[in-house]
C-alpha cells in the first residue's frame, strides 16, 4: 500500500477494495470505522453492499437494517435492501424498499432498473418494462440495464426488441458474455417460434 493510498478516507479505500473484489478487506476497514463511530451509516451500507456481492444475504440485511435505524430516509440503504430482497425473489419486499428509494432520490437509473426488474417479476410486467425503459433512457449505454431489459422482453416473447437491445449492448461492450449468451438464446427462441407459427 503506497503512502497516498494510506491517507485515503477509509470509506473511499473500502469502496476501491470492493470494486477490486476484495470484499473481506473492505468489510474489515468498515468494521474498524464503526469501532470509532457506531453511527456511521456509510460503513453499514458499504458492509451490506460487500456482503451482497458475496451473496451472503443475511449478513447484508443485518448491516442494512442497522443503517436504516440510523437514517430511515437513506435512499442508498433502501436501494440496497430492495436489491437484497430482489436477489432472494421476495418481490413485494423488494418493491417496497425500492419505491421508498425512488421517492427519496427520483429518476436514478440504477434504482429504476432494480424497481423495474422487481415489478416485472413480482406484480406487473407492463409497468416493469416501462420503468426499465425509463432507466435505459437515462443511461442508454449501461449494459446492466440493457441486459435486464432484454431478459424481461425475452421473457415476454418480444424477440425483436430483445435482439435490438442485446446487439446494442455488444456494440458498447463487445466482450460481454452475458449479452452474447442472451442474444444467442433470443435468436434461438425467435427461430423456434417462427417455425411454430409457420407450421
Amino acid at each position: 500500500m503506497d503512502t497516498e493510498e494510506f491517507h485515503l478516507d477509509p470509506l473511499i479505500q473500502a469502496d476501491q477494495l470492493k470494486l477490486q473484489g476484495e470484499h473481506f478487506d473492505a468489510i474489515a476497514i468498515c468494521e474498524k470505522v464503526l469501532r470509532n463511530d457506531l453511527d456511521c451509516i456509510e460503513a453499514y451500507e458499504e458492509i451490506g453492499d460487500n456482503y451482497l456481492s458475496l451473496r451472503e444475504f443475511d449478513k447484508a440485511m443485518k448491516a442494512l437494517k442497522q443503517a436504516l435505524k440510523i437514517n430511515p430516509r437513506s435512499a442508498n440503504s433502501h436501494y440496497l435492501m430492495g436489491f437484497t430482497y430482489s436477489s432472494l425473489g421476495e418481490w413485494e419486499k423488494s418493491i417496497k424498499h425500492l419505491e421508498v428509494a425512488d421517492e427519496i432520490q427520483p429518476n436514478h437509473p440504477e434504482i429504476l432498473r432494480c424497481l423495474g426488474w422487481s415489478i416485472f417479476h413480482g406484480s406487473n410486467k407492463a409497468k416493469g418494462l416501462i420503468l426499465l425503459e425509463r432507466s435505459l433512457a437515462m443511461a442508454p449505454d449501461d449494459v446492466l440495464i440493457i441486459c435486464d431489459l432484454a431478459v424481461c422482453y425475452l421473457n415476454d416473447r418480444q424477440f425483436n426488441r430483445t435482439i435490438q437491445l442485446l446487439t446494442h449492448a455488444l456494440k458498447v461492450e463487445p466482450d460481454n458474455e452475458k449479452a452474447r449468451d442472451c442474444l444467442e438464446t433470443a435468436l434461438f427462441f425467435q427461430r423456434e417460434f417462427q417455425k411454430l407459427s409457420d407450421s
